[in-house]
């Protein structure tokens, strides 16, 4: 928890605020059974008007300052636990957005959320009742303890015997308590997957009418949380009627002796009634420690899993934590405005191994034995690769499902690191440039289109922050999209839905193109982004990508496709068994020629052995 607790060092003016108005309140509040007691004794007792009136107004004047006090404590904690949530927050957001393709693979996104979220709430609380309750629950009761032994030691003692045996149950209970609510949490994110899920992939359940299979299994999961939830704080709720037990039994004890000691003299009535106020207080604060404990476990749990996120360690290396340069609104963006037609990048100042000497990228790639595995994985993706692509040439890349197409691309702005070989850009190993350069120069298009809740305008934009209207409408027409946007009811400022769901899948294809190519890149790579488009909207794109100034990578199952392309590589399992011009291939690679014929017949095989 001292990582969790160091966020709140940039607020301990407000805490201490907190703690110093929380300590006058509660020194006011230990007074008042003093002065009740001065009422009965000296006022009542001996019917003295004046008595009543005077320490009276010293009581309600007391009573005001308490409420002040207490007031302006909550005000200040309140300050110092939602900063406190928000640093924590962003903080957590920053170390997100560091993740490798490989620490991303080892937290769930509906865990991620979940911590996001639910767990920075937890631990907001716990700041906020740590400053206005939890340090006030022990105060109240060593202080009571304290006062109550002042006012008559013989009843005092009564009160002394029962808060030991509470400390320690207490403690018992949090330990408990504290392993129940992560295993709560854990559950939480279970439900949270689950919701996610369905909510992403609706259409495809009410097609395949798995709806009451879905709910079925949403109904499972929530049950499971139910359970645990139930079991943690059933565990929790136990203690509030052993500590009114304990309690009750002290104060039926402060009754009986204070009686007899009354009727003996050793004892006044206001002394009695203010030890039985100092054992009412003493069983108020405790009665929040059932409420505080629950809260606590939590906070503990929550605590645990956010730290996890915090200390994961990255596995890119020192080059890659100058990768990404974060805002103020904790929004990465890359240092990359300002290039070049043909992919160049602005300079910039970068610690760390990182080759400093940021040459424009022309586009030239080379693969050399190159190897890849998954983490935690001894099954080779790829295996020993080798190729070289030229700059501006169009690279096709072809194979079975599952033989590694994009497993090589995401090697060349390193979403993954190769574990085995050396790629090289310029003559550079990627290793050596800065990932933010590297990255700058490329544009990526998915396999998965992945569109932002925004105008047609900010998707496009999203590829390069300060492309202007001009930029981004030449790369609509580039991407064969700009007639589709132009009949859309408000054109570029059309709204889209979240993740494009007003749109066709070739659409949002062919706008995650534009967004690709409004950055002006050295390096394309086009992962089965042409999957959704029909024949002559796919060869006018082609057609129009021959024009740009980029090495274009193309992963694609049609043959139309490769036939233009300077260099085709044809993957199985992860090996290179083929690579050449379509017509090298064509007389060279058994399995080029099957593919071919799968797609055209063998009559337009007959005639292209004739050419």
């Amino acid at each position: 928890m001292a990582t969790i607790l160091s966020f709140i060092k940039k607020y301990r003016i407000a805490a201490m605020s907190a703690i110093c108005m929380m300590l006058i309140e509660l020194f006011v509040e230990l007074i008042q059974p003093l002065l009740i007691s001065r009422i009965i004794d000296d006022g009542i007792s001996k019917q003295d008007l004046s008595v009543v009136w005077l320490w009276g107004g010293v009581l309600v004047v007391s009573a005001l300052l308490a409420f002040a006090a207490g007031l302006a404590s909550s005000f200040f904690a309140s300050h110092a636990s939602q900063g406190f949530g928000y640093d924590l927050r962003d903080k957590l957001y920053d170390k997100v957005q560091t993740f490798s393709y490989a620490v991303f693979s080892r937290f769930p996104t509906s865990s991620l959320i979940t911590r996001l979220t639910g767990d920075i709430t937890q631990l907001q609380e716990m700041v906020f009742m740590s400053l206005r309750f939890a340090t006030r629950v022990p105060l109240v009761v060593t202080g009571s303890v304290i006062m109550a032994l002042i006012v008559n030691v013989k009843l005092g003692l009564l009160l002394t015997v029962t808060a030991p045996v509470l400390a320690v149950f207490i403690m018992w209970m949090m330990k408990k308590t504290s392993l129940l609510f992560r295993a709560v949490q854990q559950r939480m994110d279970t439900v949270n997957g689950v919701i996610q899920e369905n909510l992403t992939g609706m259409r495809l359940i009410r097609v395949f009418v798995r709806v009451g299979h879905e709910m079925k299994r949403f109904e499972q999961r929530s049950r499971e949380l139910m359970q645990g939830t139930v079991s943690a704080l059933r565990l929790t709720e136990t203690t509030m009627p052993l500590m009114l037990l304990m309690m009750n039994g002290g104060i039926i004890a402060i009754l009986w002796f204070g009686r007899l000691d009354i009727a003996s003299g050793q004892a006044t009535t206001g002394e009695v009634v203010a030890v039985l106020n100092y054992s009412l207080r003493t069983i108020g604060a405790l009665s929040a420690l059932s409420w505080i404990i629950s809260s606590y476990s939590r906070a503990a749990a929550s605590g645990q899993r956010v730290v996890e996120v915090l200390r994961t360690e990255e596995e890119e290396g020192s080059a890659e934590a100058g990768a990404m340069v974060t805002d103020k609104a904790g929004h990465a963006r890359e240092a990359s405005e300002g290039r070049q037609a043909h992919g160049g990048q602005k300079p910039s100042q970068q610690a760390g191994a990182a080759d400093k000497t940021l040459l424009p990228i022309q586009g030239e790639v080379q693969f050399d034995e190159v190897s890849f595995s998954y983490p935690a994985s001894d099954i080779r993706v790829l295996q020993e690769i080798s190729f070289e692509a030229k700059p501006r040439q169009r690279i096709a890349i072809m194979g079975a499902t599952g033989s590694g197409k994009t497993s090589l691309v995401q090697l060349i702005p390193r979403l993954h690191e190769a574990t085995g070989g050396t790629i090289r850009i310029d003559g550079r190993d990627i290793r050596q440039m800065e990932p933010e350069q590297l990255r700058g120069a490329i544009g990526y298009v998915p396999q998965e289109v992945m569109l932002f809740s925004g105008s047609v305008r900010d998707n496009i934009a999203w590829g390069r922050e300060d492309a202007s209207m001009e930029q981004i409408v030449n790369a609509a027409k580039q991407a064969q999209i700009h007639e589709t946007i132009k009949r859309l009811p408000h054109g570029y400022d059309t709204m889209l839905g979240q993740r494009g769901v007003n749109l066709s899948g070739g659409q949002k294809q062919r706008l995650s193109i534009a967004r690709a190519l409004v950055r002006r890149p050295a390096i394309l790579i086009l992962d089965d982004s042409t999957s959704a488009l029909d024949v002559r909207t796919e060869a006018a794109l082609l057609e129009e990508l021959t024009r740009l100034s980029c090495t274009t990578f193309l992963i694609t199952q049609k043959i139309s496709s490769t036939t233009s392309a300077d260099l085709i590589l044809l993957l199985d399992e992860g090996r290179l068994i083929a690579k050449g011009s379509h017509e090298e291939l064509m007389a060279e690679s058994p399995l080029y020629r099957r593919i071919y014929e799968s797609q055209y017949g063998e009559a337009s095989q007959h005639a292209q052995n004739l050419r």
